[in-house]
């Protein structure tokens, strides 16, 4: 069975010493670079070069799907149902377990992009890095490929009280404006053992199959300015199976 998503007491993840994710001055060593969608042309702080791709495929980069216009999703999920997202990308497979439960709006968002086929053909377009060069995060879910595109809509959801992002937790981007919780269709995966980011991040769920997959795609070189894959990372598609909760 998948592990309980990690929820601390937010005591406890105050004690760990977590920075602001608002300007480059308020930004700890831990959280630089946190995960965001962008507003323009904007620094970003060196990344470490990663040699080797390891298990991921050639691929041709997909041209961008410019900007979505789509309305506010009305689906809803049930609690008592399983949704996996079974993602398979140029790396090989990954299975993200949404948290319905814990965050129904941001999870019925992502499900009723996933139908509409949008993330079919986008690119993690981002291997993060931390202040180090330590694996942090990789993102994607961008129909331009840039950083700064959305579906058209947003949906704020306050993250779970005391989540803490530790590796394989699945959650969405935004930008440093935007209200706790934003999302559109950004996502990220973290990829080092707790990030310490704060909780600002609407949670989506994590990662039960494919933790080699993410490794795999963390291991891509990058450009050290724009943390941007040299080798394309391509999401060719993305399914949702359901089963009941036990």
């Amino acid at each position: 069975m998948p592990r309980p998503f990690r929820l601390v007491s937010l005591l406890a993840a105050g004690a760990l010493g977590l920075g602001a994710c608002g300007g480059e001055e308020k930004q700890t060593a831990t959280n630089a670079g946190a995960p965001q969608r962008s507003e323009g042309a904007q620094p970003r702080p060196p990344a470490a070069t990663q040699t080797g791709a390891r298990g991921c495929q050639d691929a041709e980069a997909p041209p961008p799907k410019g900007g979505a216009t789509l309305p506010e999703p009305t689906l809803q999920l049930e609690r008592d149902t399983v949704y996996t997202a079974v993602m398979k990308t140029s790396c090989g497979p990954i299975e993200i377990r949404l948290a319905n439960r814990e965050s129904p709006e941001t999870a019925a968002s992502f499900v009723s992009l996933v139908r509409k086929g949008f993330y079919d053909g986008l690119t993690f377009h981002r291997i993060g890095k931390d202040a180090t060069g330590g694996d942090f995060v990789i993102q994607g879910g961008d129909p331009l490929g840039s950083g700064q595109g959305d579906p058209g809509y947003s949906v704020v959801e306050a993250p779970p009280e005391g989540v803490v992002y530790d590796r394989g937790t699945v959650a969405m981007a935004k930008t440093e404006i935007e209200e706790p919780g934003t999302s559109g269709s950004q996502f990220f995966i973290v990829t080092a053992d707790n990030a310490e980011l704060p909780p600002d991040y609407a949670l989506l769920g994590e990662v039960v199959e494919g933790q080699p997959t993410v490794a795999d795609i963390a291991s891509v070189e990058v450009d050290q300015t724009t943390e941007k894959p040299k080798q394309p990372v391509v999401i060719s598609d993305v399914e949702i199976e359901e089963s009941e909760r036990e």
